[in-house]
């Protein structure tokens, strides 16, 4: 079975296949790691991807609530460079480490923690999310493919 491994450090994901090692740009959470409900920083420890959501949406596709609202992003209709987009796909992760990153005051679950696309001409390699992984739209789509619910998530 595939693993991931997401380096806050490196703003690196790397996907371990059975065929092959994928390896992508990332951005985490602006305000560093941290496991705190309403933290807005990037959760540690084990993880697994809970639920693949926009496996037909289009590249681009914007996602509220995990749910498409039809639109596809363009620089035309940016309102907010430091918006929060959610686009494309959406790997939904689940602590497994009770009063680490699972239940209580820790549940990254229940603090909507993503792996997910972000506009084009946001920069990857440097912290800059609200606490998900933020990826290229071409790498999360292949990644989204690659994986399956269930695959372990180590994020350091």
């Amino acid at each position: 079975m595939s693993t991931i491994l997401v380096s806050i450090a490196d703003q690196s994901l790397i996907l371990n296949s059975l065929k092959q090692e994928y390896i992508y740009p990332v951005s985490t959470a602006k305000l560093g790691p941290g496991e705190k409900k309403n933290s807005y920083c990037t959760p540690r420890g084990k993880h697994i991807i809970r639920a693949k959501i926009g496996m037909n949406a289009s590249r681009g596709e914007i996602f509220k609530s995990r749910r498409s609202t039809g639109e596809v992003y363009s620089i035309n209709n940016q309102h907010d460079q430091n918006s929060d987009w959610i686009l494309t796909r959406i790997l939904w992760l689940s602590g497994t480490e009770v009063g680490k990153n699972r239940l209580g005051n820790v549940d990254t679950m229940q603090r909507y923690i993503y792996i997910h696309g972000i506009p084009d001409e946001f920069s990857l390699n440097i912290p800059r999310s609200k606490g998900c992984i933020n990826m290229n739209n071409d790498d999360v789509i292949e990644l989204f493919d690659l994986v399956d619910i269930g695959t372990s998530v180590l994020i350091q």
